[in-house]
């Protein structure tokens, strides 16, 4: 059985650390790379860096801490927000980054699927859908930070996502980012994961260990990403991996 992997997931904007409600209420957290030793230490399996605002300045700050942090610890870092090119992907790959993340740009642009997978290989490419629901409660993509809702069934668009090259989708779900509420939606989840041959990534509303586990084995991902849960409380990576093996998941425990 393939272990399932613990992803803790660092937001930035404009250069800071930061934790968002609904990418909303920015709360800055304090210094990305002591949280990168930390997550190191207590065995992540990989760690996700997404920049919301991708200005040339947080670019850059960006580009600075994807070379530090890969100096720093052991462990994959993908890395999305503002990539819309190869060259933009190669700067970051460049940069330390192991894998990339497209959302904004996968819709403006398919073909940008296709031409990243060519250049770097499905291995090293995820897509990220952000999925928030519109006025009439349905879920529909949202693009530029959620800031619009697109008339786009996520099902039917992790499906192209797949077919064009992603290795992995990373299904974020931004009504529940940083609410710590009701865990993922697991009926989209298991939709998704029903859908599609490569691996899910679930994120957005943990606020339990157990949502993990029901990510997993209700919703069907291979793996579980999560934030404000290890920013705000006492959980830690390290008690989420001994939870998920004693709910019979194959985890790594550090």
């Amino acid at each position: 059985m393939l272990r399932i992997r613990l992803i803790p997931v660092l937001l930035f904007k404009e250069g800071r650390m930061i934790k968002t409600i609904k990418f909303t209420s920015f709360r800055d957290v304090g210094d990305p790379l002591r949280t990168v030793r930390v997550y190191d230490a207590q065995g992540a399996d990989e760690l996700i860096f997404l920049d919301i605002s991708a200005t040339v300045d947080g670019r850059k700050h960006l580009l600075d801490i994807i070379s530090a942090s890969a100096r720093e610890c052991f462990i994959p870092i993908t890395v999305g927000g503002g990539i819309q090119s190869v060259d933009d992907a190669r700067k970051v790959f460049n940069a330390g980054a192991d894998r990339v993340s497209i959302s904004t740009a996968a819709v403006e642009n398919p073909e940008l699927i296709n031409n990243l997978a060519e250049n770097f290989g499905r291995a090293n490419l995820v897509v990220c859908i952000d999925v928030k629901l519109d006025r009439d409660n349905n879920y529909g993509v949202s693009t530029h930070s959620a800031t619009r809702v697109m008339s786009l069934d996520p099902v039917e668009w992790a499906q192209e996502m797949a077919q064009r090259g992603a290795g992995e989708i990373l299904l974020h779900f931004v009504d529940r980012d940083g609410t710590m509420e009701s865990g993922y939606d697991l009926e989209l989840l298991l939709k998704i994961t029903s859908a599609v041959s490569i691996p899910v990534i679930a994120c957005g509303g943990v606020g339990n260990l157990q949502h993990l586990v029901d990510g997993v084995k209700i919703g069907g991902a291979s793996a579980v990403a999560a934030a404000s849960i290890f920013h705000f409380t006492d959980q830690s990576p390290i008690k989420a991996h001994s939870y998920m093996s004693g709910a019979g998941l194959t985890v790594c425990i550090a």
